[in-house]
C-alpha cells in the first residue's frame, strides 16, 4: 500500500459508537412509542435458549420424543440428534436413555445419578 492509499483509507474522525442493545435501560424516562420496544427487547431476553428448552423436555420423567424436541426448538431431525450426542451426552456429561413407548415412538430422558441406583 503507498502512502497516498494509506491517506485515502485513513479515518480522519473516530467513528461514534453505539449503545449496546442488551444494556438495561430506565424505560420510564423514555417517551411511549420507544418504552414499548425497550419492554419488549428486555423480556424477549430473558426467555429461555433452545438448549434450556430441550434439556427441560428431556428431564421430565416421561422424557420427550425427537418430534416434541424438533416442535419446542424449530430444529430438524438429524440436529436434534446431533444434539443429543455432541451436546447432552459429551460437553454436558449427562446419561441419555433412549426406550421405544408403547405407540412406537422413541422417548429421551436424562438419567440422574439418583435414578441409576
Amino acid at each position: 500500500m503507498t502512502a497516498k492509499t494509506k491517506a485515502r483509507t485513513k479515518r480522519t474522525k473516530k467513528q461514534p459508537t453505539r449503545p449496546t442493545t442488551k444494556s438495561k435501560v430506565d424505560a420510564a424516562k423514555l417517551p411511549a412509542r420507544v418504552r414499548k420496544n425497550v419492554e419488549t427487547r428486555d423480556s424477549a431476553l430473558s426467555q429461555t435458549t433452545k438448549t434450556g428448552r430441550c434439556i427441560e423436555l428431556l428431564t421430565r420423567r416421561n422424557g420427550a420424543t425427537i418430534e416434541e424436541l424438533m416442535t419446542a426448538t424449530g430444529w430438524q431431525a438429524h440436529s436434534i440428534r446431533g444434539f443429543l450426542s455432541g451436546t447432552v451426552k459429551k460437553k454436558l456429561g449427562h446419561k441419555l436413555d433412549s426406550a421405544i413407548s408403547a405407540t412406537g415412538a422413541r422417548r429421551y430422558r436424562i438419567i440422574h445419578p439418583k435414578e441409576e441406583i
